[in-house]
């Protein structure tokens, strides 16, 4: 099965404050470091980064594509699609991902693609919980991406109950990602200041005016 992977990074970012693609995390940017991970996996030729239209992105590598969503603020849907699109039918089935999980596992991908088997999606589930950007979809079901666009209906989980669906328990992931890790997407100063300090790095103080410039100098003094 050819991979390919998308990853989204086109949200408002409103808890966290700035744009999370660009947040500094070690010697790396939050984007650049999901890619990497994510590229033990996928073929990095096979990787799409799906932007809001003038978002200002890091500096990755150019041999991503980078494609923008075709109208803004409709959430991860319209990455979804924006991706499929670029990224062709030559790939058979693409992991999906956020930029915002910069303790992503590359052993938590792989297990999601070999779970796929004969179904359109395999989603990691909690309960009735469900994760659809830590998922893999067949980049067939672009038709009923677009159909529910156009229908209005955003939630990525109501594809769940219009294609096959392989809803994996979390459990099956601990082997390999034993803190379920690669689930956590950060949303706000707290949690990202939370990751640094589990990824090893220097602890940012969190500030009532929390910026990237705080951020930026508190881990230069590791």
């Amino acid at each position: 099965m050819k991979r390919g992977a998308i990853i989204l990074c086109g949200g408002k970012s409103s808890r966290m404050g700035y744009d999370k693609a660009s947040l500094p995390f070690g010697p790396e940017r939050m984007l650049p470091r999901v890619i990497r991970l994510v590229s033990q996996v996928v073929p990095l030729e096979e990787c799409v980064v799906v932007a809001s239209p003038g978002q200002v992105l890091p500096e990755i590598s150019s041999v991503l594509r980078i494609v923008r969503d075709a109208r803004p603020d409709r959430g991860p849907l319209e990455g979804l699609a924006a991706g499929l699109r670029a990224i062709g039918p030559q790939v058979e089935a693409v992991y999906v991902t956020s930029c915002d999980v910069p303790l992503l596992v590359p052993g938590f991908v792989e297990r999601v693609f070999e779970k796929l088997e004969g179904y359109e999606i395999a989603v990691p589930c909690d309960g009735q919980h469900c994760h659809p950007l830590a998922a893999v979809y067949r980049t067939s079901i672009l038709p009923h991406v677009l159909a529910m666009l156009a229908e209005g209906s955003l939630a990525p989980r109501m594809l769940f109950d219009r294609l096959r669906t392989w809803k994996i328990e979390i459990e099956e992931f601990r082997d390999v990602d034993p803190q379920l890790a690669t689930l956590e997407n950060l949303n706000s100063p707290a949690e990202y200041d939370s990751a640094l300090v589990t990824a090893g790095f220097r602890q940012v103080v969190v500030l009532p005016a929390w910026n990237l410039e705080v951020a930026q100098q508190q881990q230069q003094q590791q």
